[in-house]
């Protein structure tokens, strides 16, 4: 059964990437896409298929991962036999709460984001997702990959994440599925299912273009890495959504690449996206 499993989560990975391109670009060419995940819902035994069908027409995550004997969608703590009966994989197992299909992860890095204290100043809007530790006005790197190693450094070394080696190897099988790279010189590279915290964007600028799509043409600047725990996956699109409609302007993108030093390129991303992102 763990072959069907582990062919269920690319299922699903493919069609969240389908819903990142359509939020952050809008008008993107879906057709490679449409094509992988009909072949693999192709693939899949007819039972199954329309299981998760049916579970993905309530919420976009169908099949979620079982951390810390914990469902990541919905916080059910689950019977001790059952979280042997996922990480054994001879069946497929449900959430007995949310119904959701289970699969056991791999560790990986763990988002260590500190919850904000009852007497802090509640906070609105980008303000909520990150902070001016996490902006890095002058990227040293020269490279997709050693972009997203400096960023996911930042996170670990800002207490917000507790492993940036493994986050860097999660945020690379990410982008090999498609590259983040939006148009504008923007990209977003993100992992998904980092439980422990909440939504954690970082953001770096580079001194110069660079091509943050191997295979594209397409050169960036803005990059914008965000950690998503699963139960901020629906969210996260709505995110996404924002910062590519507001970073589509002109005006707005220079505020950002104006910027020298974490403290302005804070101050400019939270004063652009106000009224976009609550």
């Amino acid at each position: 059964m763990q072959p069907i499993i582990n062919h269920l989560v690319q299922l699903q990975e493919l069609i969240i990437a389908r819903a990142q391109q359509e939020a952050g670009m809008p008008g993107a060419q879906l057709d490679q896409l449409d094509e992988s995940i009909a072949a693999l819902t192709k693939e899949l035994p007819a039972s199954v298929s329309t299981q998760f069908t049916r579970l993905l027409q309530k919420s976009p995550l169908a099949i979620v991962p079982v951390v810390n004997g914990v469902c990541t969608a919905c916080g059910m703590a689950l019977p001790i036999s059952l979280v042997h009966e996922v990480h054994a994989a001879e069946r497929i197992c449900q959430c007995p709460s949310c119904a959701r299909l289970l699969f056991y992860r791999e560790s990986g890095a763990r988002n260590t984001r500190k919850s904000p204290r009852r007497t802090d100043p509640p906070k609105v809007g980008i303000e909520r997702f990150s902070a001016e530790s996490l902006m890095i006005p002058e990227l040293k790197g020269t490279d997709r990959d050693s972009i997203v190693a400096e960023l996911c450094q930042k996170l670990e070394d800002e207490g917000f994440v507790d492993n940036a080696q493994k986050l860097v190897e999660a945020a690379l099988q990410r982008e090999a599925i498609i590259s983040t790279a939006v148009e504008n010189g923007l990209a977003f590279p993100h992992v998904r299912c980092i439980e422990g915290g909440a939504l954690t964007l970082a953001m770096g600028i580079t001194p110069k273009a660079v091509k943050f799509d191997p295979a594209g043409k397409a050169v960036t600047r803005i990059i914008f890495f965000m950690v998503i725990p699963t139960a901020a996956s629906a969210f996260y699109l709505k995110l996404l959504s924002g910062l590519s409609q507001v970073f589509q302007k002109e005006e707005n993108r220079t505020k950002l690449l104006e910027a020298d030093t974490p403290e302005k390129l804070w101050k400019a991303l939270v004063k652009t996206t106000r009224l976009a992102i609550q």
